[in-house]
């Protein structure tokens, strides 16, 4: 019987707006009472994702920034810190190029050069970064770093920003999160390893978890579980590596993904 659900949050969990599907409260409360847990995992701030649960914040369990953070009833039951030496190194290297917008990820908020915390930016910042302040450089950021996250709001991270971070990858993890982020961490460190501690931490077996995803930022955590479903909007190697399919974000494809699992008798 599956004991845990985990869940990426854009382009899965949310719809095309980024709101939480229709649906979603009563399916929560009929996993509360079938005793299974469901844990939000998404590239966010803790923050952000308490913030989008709050009437869940000591029922939920929460992965965020990819896995470098791992909360449960406000304890840090997992966390994976960056150098900072290195986190300011990447962030250097993007720093002449002002289409760029660079985050120094850190442990209690997401930190912006004054002159790109601007309200367009901010409006995409805050879908993942409810708590953030603008600071007027990287250098003696007051804060310990799990990540840094960087945008192009072109929407062609792939050929803007990772060739001019590919050189970090003999020191760091670089994930290609979607069309618009690039996120930089620990070696090592994904979705998948935190899945894993916690499935340490709680005695959880692979065969008692699901997981769905749409991006390629979510592949390890698929490979962490017996029951993993791509989205119907997934990348093409997310579909290919999971072991079922649901529908898009937009069909409430997670709520689907679950209903299935009920009718199947696994929870």
């Amino acid at each position: 019987m599956i004991k845990i659900i985990f869940s990426d949050m854009d382009g899965t969990l949310l719809d095309e707006h980024g709101n939480v599907p229709e649906g979603f409260d009563e399916m929560a409360e009929e996993l509360q009472k079938r005793g299974v847990m469901f844990a939000p995992a998404s590239g966010r701030q803790y923050y952000s994702l308490e913030d989008s649960f709050m009437k869940y914040k000591d029922r939920f369990l929460f992965l965020a920034e990819n896995g470098t953070v791992v909360m449960y009833k406000g304890e840090k039951i997992f966390t994976c810190p960056m150098d900072k030496q290195i986190a300011q190194q990447v962030l250097k290297v993007v720093e002449p190029f002002p289409e760029i917008y660079g985050v120094f990820c850190g442990t209690k908020n997401g930190y912006v050069l004054s002159r790109q915390y601007t309200d367009e930016f901010l409006q995409e910042l805050h879908k993942y970064y409810t708590h953030s302040e603008p600071i007027p450089s990287f250098i003696d950021v007051p804060d310990e770093p799990v990540k840094v996250s960087l945008f192009d709001p072109t929407g062609c991270a792939e050929e803007t920003i990772y060739p001019l971070v590919r050189q970090f990858e003999k020191d760091l993890q670089v994930v290609l999160a979607s069309d618009y982020w690039v996120d930089l961490m620990n070696p090592g460190i994904n979705k998948g390893v935190a899945v894993r501690e916690v499935q340490k931490r709680f005695g959880i077996r692979p065969e008692e978890c699901a997981a769905f995803g749409d991006y390629m930022n979510d592949a390890e955590m698929m490979e962490a579980v017996s029951y993993s479903f791509a989205m119907g909007n997934a990348y093409p190697a997310i579909k290919k590596l999971a072991r079922f399919e649901t529908g898009t974000n937009v069909e409430k494809g997670v709520l689907m993904g679950i209903e299935r699992l009920m009718k199947e008798g696994l929870i």
